[in-house]
């Protein structure tokens, strides 16, 4: 690659040899994609775990003095305190493995957001501006809603991102790549957010990859129903990126969408596509021990729906109900009272937790719940947990009901 005199000085260890470890990482990346040379960027959002690799890695940058070098924030690990006082246990024993992580982190300058929906609330890019996101629903959100450009970064190269402070110039930070390729025709109800989950999910599924552009979607679509697009089709499919003319901010309209070109495939996703969709992510209808809402972590309008749902309504003794959502959208709804609502309800509102983490597995395995997202059931199966899909307030039905 075409490094700068600075990146050289980098790779030579001028800065510390957490630093130049990184840029190795990243020059071995430039290769495998045939990049020219590096760019700069601005931010970066990490989808870092608690695993062995992480550990390791982190603990090799910390130790040759590597900081942050741009704002980053960071993906949802557990809150351990908040599940030991209601009974859901560290099975793994992993209390201490946290800690050390979570001192890690602040080490290296991380932000600790602990959230999958930075870009709406924490680190939302520019028009134009050069990012490194890891996370498969922050990539297409920020790809395609905010117009700002990255690739579909791992753990660890976003995280030498955030090193370095540069990427290798490849992928969608290229205008070449950005372009639409595949025509979607929406031709279903679109009645409310499951079915933004529904179709992305469908339409992954029915292209495989690319970059699909979408008719039919309504302009009034909020960003939270975007976000919800973009992390299915990244959950179905490697989709890092789509186009919505006369919404997305890249496309005024469809012949721009394409380049002026025509579209290798068409593709239509009509009302059956989600129904199929819907009962093949759905278990079997069951004794329902739980509900999970949050993934991705809900926005405080979906939050305030919840608690408005819940309002004077008593959740059923034997369901347990979670909510899950960011530091940031908890402090918020409680200062609405919507934390007030749901817990009087009997429900919980979680902070900086996933479905897809272990406490939940150990806990839930072989049990059935209901949820309102495509990626907490493709995601939890593996652990042993098991979802029927239903639309937000049915699930709170569900939950009052205690059953079907």
């Amino acid at each position: 690659m075409d490094l700068t005199d600075y990146e050289k000085e980098m790779l030579n260890g001028k800065f510390g040899d957490g630093a130049a470890e990184a840029l190795r990482f990243q020059v071995a990346l430039g290769d495998a994609f045939n990049a020219e040379r590096m760019v700069e960027i601005s931010r970066t959002h990490l989808a870092l775990m608690h695993l062995d690799s992480d550990r390791w890695y982190i603990a090799k940058l910390l130790e040759g003095g590597a900081r942050c070098r741009v704002p980053s924030t960071i993906n949802p690990i557990y809150d351990l305190d908040y599940l030991e006082s209601v009974g859901i246990h560290d099975p793994a024993g992993e209390a201490q493995v946290l800690q050390e992580l979570n001192e890690s982190f602040k080490k290296l300058g991380i932000i600790l957001t602990y959230s999958c929906t930075p870009e709406l609330e924490a680190n939302v890019p520019r028009f134009g501006e050069t990012v490194a996101f890891s996370e498969s629903s922050t990539t297409p959100y920020v790809n395609a809603v905010c117009g700002a450009r990255t690739n579909r970064e791992s753990a660890k190269s976003a995280l030498a991102a955030a090193v370095t402070g540069r990427v290798p110039l490849y992928g969608y930070l290229l205008d070449e790549n950005r372009r639409g390729d595949i025509l979607v025709e929406v031709d279903a109800a679109i009645r409310d957010d499951l079915d933004y989950h529904l179709i992305g999910y469908a339409t992954a599924k029915k292209i495989g990859s690319g970059i699909p552009v979408f008719t039919g979607i309504p302009l009034n679509t909020t960003p939270e129903q975007l976000l919800m697009l973009g992390a299915e089709l990244a959950t179905g499919a490697p989709v890092a990126m789509y186009h919505i003319p006369g919404l997305t901010p890249e496309t005024p309209d469809l012949k721009t969408a394409f380049g002026g070109k025509s579209p290798k495939q068409k593709v239509k996703i009509v009302d059956d596509d989600l129904q199929k969709t819907q009962l093949a992510l759905s278990r079997e209808e069951d004794k329902i021990c739980f509900v999970m809402l949050g993934c991705p972590h809900y926005s405080i309008s979906q939050v305030g729906e919840v608690a408005n749902l819940l309002d004077g309504k008593q959740i059923h003794e034997g369901i347990e109900f979670w909510v899950l959502t960011s530091s940031l959208t908890k402090e918020l709804a409680g200062r609405m009272g919507y934390l007030e609502i749901i817990n009087k309800a009997g429900g919980h509102v979680i902070a900086g937790t996933c479905p897809d983490i272990s406490c939940w597995h150990s806990h839930y395995r072989g049990k059935t719940g209901v949820t309102d997202s495509v990626k907490a059931t493709y995601y939890t199966h593996l652990g042993g947990m098991g979802f029927i899909l239903k639309r937000r307030h049915e699930c709170v039905e569900i939950a009052i009901k205690g059953g079907f």
